[in-house]
């Protein structure tokens, strides 16, 4: 069931949303009935908008038009896929993504009747060497706890212990109620309900994770939310986090972004616990093993090392 803050989201997109943007007079309120058709994190909810966003203003800069979805053409398609990667200089991950999303909501116009056909279904996404996700080296986790063990921090330990332990994602982390912890002296586990997809997952919390988490709820504030980490002004949000992580970026000269500990997790399972795929598939919430191979590859990194060694 989508929150209060999702509901008003998608209400939002009847008139909002395209701000600044001319568009047509059906796009917004297309938009909005997309979105609410659709059973989309919070997140995902935003990134999707703000492709499709990216995608009307250069529609409206490039042809000098108002963005109308009957009048977006594959060459369209294909020349913002251009404009991304070679005028912007994006990633091609990011580039992909963007492209992912316009097809997505132009084959949903498509299918229920809004325009003739989805323009964006020929255009490939561009190739891309395969590499894994990069995270953070023990040296580096060190100094992130240590900074945290310094300032007396015990919430943002148990928060930053959970990710680095788990490899949850934030969604899971904000989404925590008590009942979910189980913590005992000799073992103790945590139920992620609301992980990606809507699917449920239990993790096993090793001794470090657990005794974080227990320092933690011995200090919670009394209030009457069932959520484990609260914040100021309640329970601790999407939002809240990524200050937390950007407070102690700039603590640490380190860039701590969500993903990143639940890559430094990944990486550092398999460092421990070589080609065991099945289990770390398990613990992430991975629908599927390929998903989860991505870290069995070399990142630029290492990459990088192993040819510093070349010697003719």
């Amino acid at each position: 069931m989508p929150s209060d803050l999702e509901e008003q989201e998608v209400k939002n997109c009847g008139g909002n949303v395209f701000e600044g943007i001319p568009v047509g007079k059906s796009e917004p309120s297309l938009l909005g009935e997309f979105l609410a058709t659709h059973d989309l994190a919070q997140h995902s909810r935003r990134a999707f908008t703000n492709d499709i966003k990216k995608f009307a203003r250069w529609f409206h800069a490039s042809n000098g038009e108002p963005f109308t979805v009957g009048r977006a053409t594959t060459s369209d398609i294909a020349d913002f896929r251009n404009h991304l990667r070679r005028d912007r200089g994006q990633a091609v991950a990011t580039v992909n993504r963007n492209l992912v999303m316009v097809r997505r909501f132009f084959g949903w116009l498509a299918e229920h009747g809004h325009v003739a056909a989805n323009p964006a279904k020929p255009i490939k996404e561009l190739k891309r060497t395969t590499l894994a996700p990069k995270g953070l080296d023990s040296s580096q986790v060190r100094k992130l706890l240590r900074e945290i063990e310094v300032r007396g921090d015990v919430r943002a330990n148990a928060i930053f212990s959970l990710l680095l332990y788990t490899g949850c994602r934030v969604g899971d982390l904000v989404a925590l109620e008590l009942s979910d912890l189980t913590i005992g002296e000799r073992s103790g586990s945590v139920v992620f309900r609301h992980g990606k997809g809507n699917k449920q997952r239990v993790c096993p919390l090793p001794v470090a994770a657990r005794k974080a988490v227990a320092v933690y709820l011995k200090i919670r504030p009394p209030v009457p939310s069932e959520r484990v980490f609260i914040g100021e002004r309640g329970s601790l949000t999407d939002r809240g986090f990524r200050a937390l992580c950007d407070k102690y970026s700039a603590i640490t000269g380190i860039k701590l972004h969500p993903h990143l500990l639940r890559h430094t997790m990944a990486h550092r399972y398999l460092e421990v616990n070589p080609d065991d795929l099945v289990g770390l598939s398990s613990l992430l919430g991975h629908e599927s093993l390929n998903t989860t191979a991505r870290y069995v590859k070399k990142t630029e990194g290492q990459l990088a090392e192993a040819t510093d060694r070349l010697n003719y």
